[in-house]
């Protein structure tokens, strides 16, 4: 039986979740336009063991949420992981953000397809399309919207998802395609990916991974 802390920081949403094998036990998350992972995330960590008849010292691995995302909320959620990896001489295992979204949206909702896109600013997201078996049909992109995106995956229909998608309800216009809003990445999604990791030892490289972030950081200019 694997003890699993899982990781998220990708976007708005800072989300930990504590699994044993494929059961949550715990959950604690938060979306905030503030982006204050470096405040939340390691308090609510602490607040995963609390009234648990194990303590931090028990886990077995810890899961990170790799990205595409928030360069600076990748950093945070990926730093604190590796700092706990070291610390408790256990595994790192890395998920893609992309695929955590749609596994956990293909238990909840019907489609051919799933894109889960997370807002990279102005008209561009970071996304990726997959099937409801969470087989990855099309690779991470970071795409400029416009009325022409996605004509080939819009042959089936399609679910679009996460906070990239909410901005692309007006330009696409497609029968086949359906958006939901108020989606962010979370933990909970994490979980059974996690643990297949965990069973195929398919580990990080503690000292040298890094997030995926798919584009490089630009810093924004001051007023």
């Amino acid at each position: 039986m694997a003890l699993i802390l899982l990781i998220e920081t990708a976007t708005k949403s800072c989300s930990v979740s504590l699994a044993s094998d494929d059961k949550i036990i715990a959950t604690k998350q938060e979306v905030n336009e503030q982006y204050s992972h470096a405040e939340k995330l390691t308090v609510f960590i602490a607040k995963l063991f609390e009234n648990q008849d194990f303590t931090i010292q028990d886990l077995d691995a810890i899961g990170v949420s790799k990205g595409p995302g928030s360069y600076t909320g990748l950093r945070i959620g990926v730093s604190t992981a590796k700092g706990l990896c070291y610390a408790l001489d256990i595994p790192l295992i890395a998920i893609s953000t992309l695929r955590a979204m749609a596994f956990g949206m293909a238990k909840k909702e019907e489609s051919n397809l799933y894109c889960p896109m997370i807002d990279a600013r102005r008209m561009e997201v970071y996304n990726a399309f997959f099937n409801a078996e969470n087989k990855e049909i099309r690779g991470v992109q970071a795409n400029i919207i416009n009325e022409k995106s996605y004509q080939k995956e819009l042959e089936k229909s399609v679910l679009f998802f996460g906070d990239g998608a909410e901005k692309c309800k007006a330009i696409i216009r497609h029968k086949n395609a359906k958006f939901l809003d108020g989606i962010y990445p979370s933990s909970k999604d994490m979980v059974v990916l996690a643990m297949q990791k965990y069973a195929n030892k398919d580990f990080e490289d503690v000292a040298y991974f890094e997030p995926f972030y798919l584009k490089d950081f630009v810093a924004g200019k001051k007023a």
